[in-house]
């Protein structure tokens, strides 16, 4: 199982079904980074991905984007083998 990366805030809907969807895949730990809480890491996330919402979402060194992403990504089918590493 590849390593899944998210920026997001305490907050955020969207960042806590992002997290559901990926848990209902299998994934047991999502790295978590707060930009809420450090403002340093909300500019490198938008150097980085080029957006400035969250959640942004990363499954290894794939950026896939937000949550509408993520959903898109997994109606298509896509999501499974991006996660196996396929």
């Amino acid at each position: 199982m590849q390593a899944v990366k998210m920026y997001t805030t305490a907050v955020c809907p969207y960042c806590i079904r992002a997290k559901q969807v990926l848990k209902a895949k299998g994934v047991a730990q999502i790295e978590e980074i707060r930009i809420d809480l450090d403002p340093a890491q909300r500019d490198h996330m938008m150097q980085i991905t080029g957006r400035r919402t969250v959640p942004q979402i990363y499954v290894g060194d794939t950026h896939v984007g937000g949550c509408d992403d993520l959903m898109a990504l997994d109606a298509k089918g896509g999501l499974v083998p991006l996660l196996q590493g396929a």
